[in-house]
């Protein structure tokens, strides 16, 4: 999964970008408003993580442009406002959830995975497609009788199919999905990624289309 992470505090940006690396999380990181608001406009982040106070402009008033102009990327608020009316602000203006500084990790983590079952209306942290299923939590994966607990850029990768059954993706826009900016990316990654993860199953686990991507039946084969 991609994140946007908009905070201004070069520490806390630093150790939260470095955390969520370790769980095979790719994090785009801004330090201003009018950067995030660019970086929103552009799109292509399964969830962002909100500072509330930024300089120039509030997160608050940022979310609430962002959703006027009809982005409806799951928005997470990570701020040190423990305030009651900046919580039920930043929740009116269309915040998916907040969590207050200091935080663990593990935390952050649980919440994040909360927002995304709660924008995809499950109340469980498995993700089901086909003959497949995916643990968000775990990072295991269950096609046909067998379970594998997949490295962090394979299961990122299976998540972006699996979270769009059916549909086609373009190596463009798979590697969108799990590589944040200023990463290289070699121009066979997608391929490698895909070769390793059918050796653990079925070659059948990720589908070809030529010359236009990879999808996951949508339904059983």
């Amino acid at each position: 999964m991609r994140v946007l992470l908009i905070e201004d505090d070069k520490m806390i940006g630093q150790n939260l970008k470095a955390a969520l690396a370790r769980e095979g999380i790719s994090v785009d990181w801004v330090r201003t408003a009018s950067d995030g608001e660019e970086a929103l406009a552009n799109g292509g982040h399964g969830l962002v993580l909100l500072d509330l106070g930024l300089p120039g402009r509030s997160g608050i008033d940022l979310l609430k442009m962002a959703r006027q102009a009809g982005n409806r990327t799951p928005v997470l608020i990570v701020t040190a406002r423990d305030g009651l009316d900046d919580r039920v602000a930043g929740l009116d203006v269309g915040a998916d959830d907040y969590i207050v500084k200091p935080f663990e990790t593990r935390e952050l983590l649980a919440r994040m995975r909360a927002v995304l079952r709660r924008q995809a209306g499950a109340a469980q942290s498995l993700l089901v497609a086909g003959e497949l299923a995916l643990d968000l939590e775990t990072h295991e994966v269950t096609y046909r009788g067998t379970t594998v607990l997949l490295p962090a850029r394979e299961f990122a990768l299976m998540q972006a199919l699996a979270e769009r059954p059916g549909a086609i993706l373009s190596r463009a826009r798979i590697e969108e999905n799990i590589y944040g900016w200023g990463e290289e990316v070699e121009s066979n990654a997608v391929d490698v990624l895909i070769h390793s993860i059918r050796k653990k199953f079925d070659k059948d686990i990720v589908r070809n289309v030529r010359g236009a991507g990879w999808m996951i039946p949508r339904g059983e084969t």
